[in-house]
């Protein structure tokens, strides 16, 4: 066979072990090494065998992710979250679907301090389903508004995702984050929007909640002053040149410890399942980190992402055609697969594609990402809906209900998409006023 093709075989044997849920990372990290000794020998593929936990997991740059893990657990103990929901509900709940609506202010708030989707929409859904059950809400209007809101956290920076693809194409992970904050901001206002247009259409999905005052609205804004000051510490930081996101990692990680502590929630057992919840979650990204770094190897020895890039490059389609294309095929693989398994899997080979035809690879970094966001709510492998449908077991809400609760989301998230591509900009824009 030629290289070529034993990468296609290799693709299929790696689309057959994640269907047996063979977990990602030892999945990627067997076909690598086998493709290798295939094309190569058994030396070369016990060489990268050896060398890849080394240098994927003692980069300078990897070090980043546990420090912010740890910094959203420290703040997810704090009470940050539940102090964001309440100041948003305060101003937005008396609009139509208002409680809806809160809940991606409040998610927003979240992933600010956050960059995993999973973490934001599972302690959403403990703050914000019972009382927006309470309140008669739909349940797929609920939950689909959970499940949606939690894909802000990895677009909202701080992200695992724009890490994750920062070290992949080697680009300057500050400047993925600053260029997620535009896009966040306004992803979080379609969402809004989507929910008010959907109670607008049914009044009955989303009844408005009774008025606040203007002097309780005023003074709900000290409940996120936590989140505000942990965003201005880190991202402003960032942006002025003043630390690399490493050090931002760290530092933000200390004023959310700061932050447990004035809050008065450092206690033995929230400091025990912060340093629990960061130490599995790392352990699982470092797992997929090092078996993406295998899998590249043997995808770069089969030179299959060469051949595809040339052969999108030859198609005789304009490059927004092929951009499209791009974005079509990442809505079909969102529906079959991971968000994480989608990015590690298709990147190294979209990617020399995207550069070729011109596109600013910061851009796209953020245009993948929200492709990321509606994998992760898309049927029927969507995470947050997976992870909602656990949390709500005994309030008798299938994973359909939820399902169908996701649709306007995801239009939404395609109209996104559509006006980043118009204006890419609106991505730009503060990338370009970085210093340091």
């Amino acid at each position: 066979m030629s290289p070529e093709t034993t990468g296609l075989v290799g693709l299929v044997a790696l689309f057959a072990l994640i269907a047996l849920r063979i977990p990602i990372g030892i999945a990627m990290a067997v076909i690598g090494y086998a493709g290798i000794c295939w094309l190569l020998n058994v030396e070369a593929g016990t060489a990268i065998l050896g060398i890849s936990p080394f240098t994927t997991q003692c980069a300078y740059t990897v070090s980043v992710v546990p420090l912010f893990v740890l910094m959203g657990n420290f703040a997810s103990y704090a009470g940050l979250t539940k102090g964001a929901y309440d100041a948003t509900n305060k101003w937005l709940g008396q609009l139509p679907g208002g409680l809806a609506i809160a809940t991606i202010g409040g998610c927003a708030g979240f992933a600010a301090v956050c960059g995993s989707t999973v973490a934001t929409a599972a302690t959403m859904c403990k703050v914000a389903l019972p009382q927006m059950l309470e309140r008669k809400y739909h349940p797929s209007l609920a939950t689909g508004s959970i499940a949606a809101g939690g894909t802000l956290g990895i677009l909202i920076p701080p992200s695992l995702i724009f890490i994750f693809y920062g070290i992949i194409t080697e680009q300057s992970v500050g400047r993925l984050f600053i260029a997620g904050i535009l896009p966040g901001l306004l992803l979080a206002s379609l969402f809004m929007a989507a929910i008010y247009f959907t109670v607008k259409m049914n009044p009955a999905a989303g009844p408005a909640a009774a008025k606040v005052s203007w002097r309780a609205r005023l003074s709900a804004l000290k409940d996120i002053w936590g989140v505000l000051i942990l965003f201005l510490i880190v991202m402003g930081g960032i942006w002025g040149g003043v630390f690399t996101p490493t050090e931002a990692a760290s530092v933000g990680c200390f004023f959310a410890f700061i932050l447990l502590v004035v809050k008065r929630q450092l206690t033995r057992e929230n400091l025990s399942e912060s340093f629990r919840d960061t130490i599995l979650t790392v352990g699982m990204i470092a797992v997929i980190l090092i078996g993406a770094m295998i899998f590249g190897y043997f995808m770069a020895t089969a030179k299959l992402p060469m051949a595809l890039a040339d052969f999108i490059s030859a198609l005789a389609l304009p490059k927004y055609g092929i951009l499209v294309a791009i974005i079509f095929i990442y809505i079909i693989l969102g529906c079959l697969m991971d968000a994480m398994a989608m990015l590690l899997l298709t990147l190294p080979i979209i990617f020399p594609t995207v550069i070729t035809l011109g596109f600013d690879p910061i851009w796209f970094g953020v245009i993948i990402v929200i492709m990321m966001e509606a994998a992760a709510i898309t049927p029927p492998i969507g995470i947050n809906v997976f992870v909602i449908a656990g949390m709500v077991k005994d309030r008798d809400i299938s994973m359909a209900t939820i399902f169908r609760g996701i649709f306007p989301f995801f239009i939404a998230i395609m109209i996104c998409v559509a006006i980043l591509v118009a204006f890419p900009q609106i991505a730009l824009i503060l990338p370009t006023t970085m210093m340091g």
